[in-house]
């Protein structure tokens, strides 16, 4: 008898194998990232379409009061912060394919700064309304925008951050001069991480994009 289950043969995976497995795993990345600004782009959708139809039918008078005004300062100051972020984001996925990490890293910490400024002037502002949730249509929908911009802000700031930490853990596992620019085939962490950033950078867009609708509503309108 042969000695084939004494002594197994090791997986092995041809080229092509593993070129599509990368592939694959590229387009997951790509796929979730876009379904991710989906589910957003539905999150805003409804608060859109709750601000127009209390605001339309405005039963009772009570659309919103005369005193009930949010703070503007603070509102402008959270939407620039974001923008800022976006900007500094895509700025840096763009230095990093064009192979300046340094810039990548100084852009991507200096968007995670605007965003904790972001998020603490949100928590700030909760403090400062001279209305309460209940009391009116445009009261209720300002809490929720500010608590829907709220989580927005953590997502996409965590995301960026994580972003930068997978960075710098790429040079000490992979080693070398900017390994996260690596174009080989194998280890794949290097493309799967430029697949990441731009998924990240993306979705940060999509972030500005959407807080100009509703900033527009909510501070000018």
């Amino acid at each position: 008898m042969t000695d084939t289950f004494s002594k197994p043969k090791g997986r092995s995976e041809s080229p092509e194998e593993r070129e599509f497995e990368l592939r694959a795993q590229i387009g997951s990345i790509w796929s979730g990232g876009r379904l991710f600004i989906g589910m957003y782009t539905f999150l805003v959708a409804s608060l859109v379409f709750s601000y127009f139809y209390l605001r339309s039918s405005n039963n009772g008078g009570l659309w919103r009061l005369p005193h009930q005004h949010a703070p503007i300062a603070y509102g402008w100051s959270i939407y620039l912060l974001m923008v800022a972020t976006a900007l500094l984001a895509n700025y840096g996925q763009r230095r990093l394919r064009k192979g300046d990490d340094t810039d990548f890293q100084v852009a991507g910490w200096t968007g995670v700064l605007c965003g904790l400024v972001a998020l603490f002037l949100q928590i700030w502002q909760l403090t400062k309304l001279s209305f309460y949730p209940g009391s009116s249509g445009y009261a209720s929908t300002f809490v929720g925008f500010a608590v829907m911009n709220l989580v927005n802000i953590v997502i996409g700031t965590y995301w960026l951050e994580t972003t930068l930490a997978r960075s710098l853990r790429l040079r000490r596992e992979l080693g070398g001069e900017k390994p996260e620019l690596s174009k080989a085939p194998h280890p794949a962490s290097a493309q799967l991480f430029r697949a990441g950033v731009a998924s990240m950078a993306y979705f940060w867009s999509f972030l500005a994009i959407g807080g100009a609708l509703l900033t527009a509503m909510f501070y000018v309108m």
